[in-house]
């Protein structure tokens, strides 16, 4: 008889299998394209703040709240320009 753990063990093996697989295709292509993973890395980071602060933004209500995040949006958007 097999151990209800062995069954266990190996779907965990093959889900790994799978992540490393599915990782290194993304790598791959992003090579293949000559796309920089950090340069992706930091888009990415910045299109998530800059979500973050347009959600804050609608409903502000004070006017230096306001100010101050449309000048943080102002800055991630130069900073998305530059790279």
């Amino acid at each position: 008889m097999s151990d209800a753990g062995e069954g266990l063990v190996d779907a965990e093996a093959r889900l790994q299998e799978q992540l490393d697989a599915r990782e290194h295709e993304k790598r791959r292509r992003g090579l293949a394209a000559g796309v920089d993973p950090e340069k992706l890395r930091a888009r990415e980071s910045l299109r998530l703040a800059k979500s973050e602060l347009t959600r804050q933004l609608t409903p502000a209500t004070h006017p230096i709240r306001r100010t101050q995040l449309e000048a943080a949006l102002a800055e991630l958007d130069r900073r998305m320009a530059a790279i």
